[in-house]
């Protein structure tokens, strides 16, 4: 299994107000799953603040961030669009939009004070944000009696807790199937408490199929 780290993302989008010497700064940063997905957000704030002066944003998508864009939407280039990007960046983020809403304020703060406001204001929405961490997991299944599917989701839960894991939806057929994604190095020890738990009876059973999950920090 690759041993390799993938940037992280956001839970939900969030938004954030600055003032800076009259100018109103409005970022909406929020998830995404793809650039086309970005791009309909971008689209959707420059038509709720259609009558802005500018909607500014930088994006970056893709499972290792590989894919960034920018816009600085009628500011002087390289003031808006980059700076925002470049936070993204530092925070090591994927998947994501920002998006930042200027109401002109009638004074101008040169170059360098917008690249300061259009990054701190992406800087502090992002500190308002709850990350989720992404991490190559490996799917485990394991099928419990009905009358015992109730321990079992609790178990489950608390192990996975525990141990920087996920549990799935369980899907109730003949019997209570669970999966769970687990790190490599945690398969068997997951393996043994479904053992000890059980007496023996339920397997937890590694399925071979690794992908790269979302585990909320």
């Amino acid at each position: 299994m690759p041993d390799r780290s993938y940037p992280a993302t956001i839970a939900v989008a969030v938004d954030h107000e600055l003032v800076i010497r009259k100018s109103r700064f409005l970022a909406h940063v929020a998830p995404v799953t793809s650039s086309e997905h970005a791009d309909e957000v971008v689209a959707a704030v420059k038509r709720q603040y259609w009558d802005a002066r500018h909607n500014c944003s930088a994006q970056v998508t893709g499972i290792l961030g590989d894919r960034a864009r920018s816009s600085d939407d009628g500011e002087p280039s390289g003031t808006a669009g980059i700076p925002m990007l470049e936070v993204l960046r530092r925070r090591e983020l994927t998947d994501v939009v920002a998006v930042v809403t200027r109401y002109f304020g009638g004074v101008k703060l040169g170059a360098g004070g917008l690249v300061r406001a259009y990054s701190s204001t992406v800087s502090e929405a992002l500190d308002r944000a709850s990350l989720v961490d992404r991490r190559m997991l490996a799917q485990i299944t394991l099928a419990v009696p009905h009358s015992d599917a109730g321990r079992f989701d609790n178990l489950l839960r608390g192990w996975t807790a525990k141990h920087d894991a996920v549990l799935g939806d369980p899907q109730y057929q003949q019997q209570a199937v669970f999966e769970v994604w687990s790190p490599a190095d945690a398969v068997a020890a997951l393996t043994a408490e479904v053992a000890a738990a059980s007496g023996g009876a339920v397997t937890a059973s590694p399925t071979g199929i690794t992908r790269v999950v979302d585990v909320p920090r």
